[in-house]
């Protein structure tokens, strides 16, 4: 193929070893050397983690671990355009500025949906396996290009950006790749059996209403303690769901499976850990208060995993 998802992860480590680097030149930064390492050693998972012994990866995890918790990673003040620049770029361009974010998800689109099975030479252009996350990185490069050509910067500015947002953003930038992981080592350690096991022992699942409250909540939960809906969903629907919700009250697994999602998803909102849609945010917005968007979110999500409970018990039983 000519544009694997390899190559998506060489681009992504070059952003992080080039944000590495910026720390370490960066005198203004207090904790550049820390920062630089951080940055560095996850650089290097991207460029050569298939490469590595697992061993080794473990062994970078740790570290990136170890640097978090003595508060090793931090910003320093860049060099950035100043407001007087950037006023007079947004008038100059108005709405074009619009194209280049634009182009992103429409090249998504595009090479996901209408390329993903077209090859050349007998070769696949875009990776069918992974055909999103590759046609969305050629988003991002396609919508830079035009950042570049309209503004008349050179791709070393997007990089500076880059550095700023990761600066910004912190150690949280690595939560979203951790937590995907966290689901598969739940599963495999056999944490949907031992969920299985307390539910029937230690609660009356006799009671339908309450075996689809426990999943419901249950989902809500795990997903407050990995940060990610997908990762719960393993746990909780191997371990309530399909044993007790379609096997034996022989509900409909695909509103089970739509209405779990949707609890998982509730609590999403709820959790600092879901770090890419509360805490990363916050950063970016430069909120006094890191959990604002939490604490915003919290009556919504509980209003809708109780309607949930009630959802589920009327629809997935008709």
């Amino acid at each position: 193929m000519i544009f694997s998802i390899t190559q998506v992860y060489w681009l992504a480590g070059l952003i992080m070893a080039c944000a590495a680097v910026f720390n370490f030149l960066d005198a203004t930064n207090p904790k550049r050397w820390t920062t630089g390492l951080f940055w560095g050693v996850y650089a290097i998972m991207f460029l050569l983690g298939d490469k590595m012994p697992p061993e080794v990866v473990g062994v970078g995890v740790i570290v990136l671990a170890l640097i978090v918790l003595v508060k090793g990673v931090g910003g320093g003040k860049p060099q950035m355009r100043t407001e007087a620049q950037n006023q007079e770029s947004a008038l100059r361009l108005g709405n074009k500025l619009f194209v280049p974010a634009l182009a992103i998800p429409i090249v998504t689109v595009i090479g996901s949906v209408l390329l993903k099975d077209f090859k050349i030479a007998g070769d696949f252009l875009i990776d069918p396996k992974n055909a999103t996350l590759v046609s969305l990185a050629l988003g991002c490069i396609i919508g830079l290009a035009l950042v570049c050509w309209m503004t008349r910067e050179t791709p070393a500015q997007g990089l500076r950006e880059s550095r700023r947002l990761i600066d910004a953003m912190g150690w949280a930038l690595v939560l979203p790749q951790m937590l995907g992981m966290l689901g598969l080592v739940f599963s495999d350690a056999g944490v949907g059996k031992a969920v299985a096991h307390v539910t029937t022992t230690y609660i009356n699942m006799d009671l339908r209403f309450v075996a689809v409250a426990v999943y419901v909540l249950g989902m809500a939960l795990f997903t407050i303690i990995m940060g990610n809906g997908f990762a719960a969903f393993p746990v909780m629907t191997g371990g309530v769901g399909v044993p007790i919700l379609v096997n034996v009250y022989h509900g409909d697994p695909a509103v089970m499976a739509a209405i779990g999602m949707f609890s998982g998803y509730c609590g999403t909102l709820m959790t600092p850990m879901a770090a890419n849609f509360n805490i990363v945010p916050a950063a970016l917005l430069e909120l006094p208060d890191r959990n604002a968007v939490i604490k915003a979110q919290i009556p919504t999500a509980l209003g809708i995993l109780i309607c949930n409970v009630f959802l589920l018990n009327f629809l997935m039983f008709r």
